[in-house]
């Protein structure tokens, strides 16, 4: 997997993510793709315009309980379990984040939401099927924007963990 340089990126512009990945030196690849402002399901739509299997391309969703606040990262084949959420988080319950207050907290917009370079870091957890993929995909801070970069990087870039989180 080539790594981008910032040079390499005239196609979009750079995010957040990107320049934590770039800063860290690890090896991704940018992945655009023309986003239709139409579409219903984000991550659905990465997947078909990239041509990637739905199970390597992963949602990041925002969790809260109280005044606590998670990453967690579920194939967008799949939705997340709440329940086992919280039970990882040692939380009582989780629910998702009202889309505006994401948005603040994470510095992207909905459907553009990385676990790179959020303004805010939470603690990151990510469904532990990807502990059998090679790579994942991941938003890159933007719509119409991924990246594919190994799940140990992404792991130790978001310092999150592996939890059963799919439903």
């Amino acid at each position: 997997m080539a790594r981008n340089r910032p040079g390499a990126r005239a196609s979009h512009a750079a995010t957040a993510a990107l320049a934590v990945l770039d800063a860290a030196g690890v090896a991704y690849t940018a992945l655009p793709y023309r986003h239709d402002p139409r579409a219903e399901s984000f991550g659905m739509e990465a997947a078909r315009e990239l041509g990637k299997d739905p199970a390597c391309v992963f949602k990041t969703l925002m969790v809260v309980h109280d005044k606590d606040w998670a990453t967690v990262m579920v194939p967008v084949s799949s939705t997340v379990d709440l329940k086992a959420t919280a039970r990882e988080l040692g939380w009582k319950k989780a629910r998702l984040a009202a889309p505006s207050a994401a948005e603040t907290r994470t510095g992207y917009v909905v459907g553009g939401i990385s676990p790179l370079g959020q303004k805010v870091p939470s603690p990151a957890l990510l469904d532990h099927s990807a502990r059998e993929l090679v790579t994942v995909l991941v938003s890159g801070g933007q719509r119409g924007l991924d990246v594919e970069l190994s799940p140990a990087d992404l792991l130790r870039l978001t310092d999150g963990r592996y939890a059963p989180l799919a439903a």
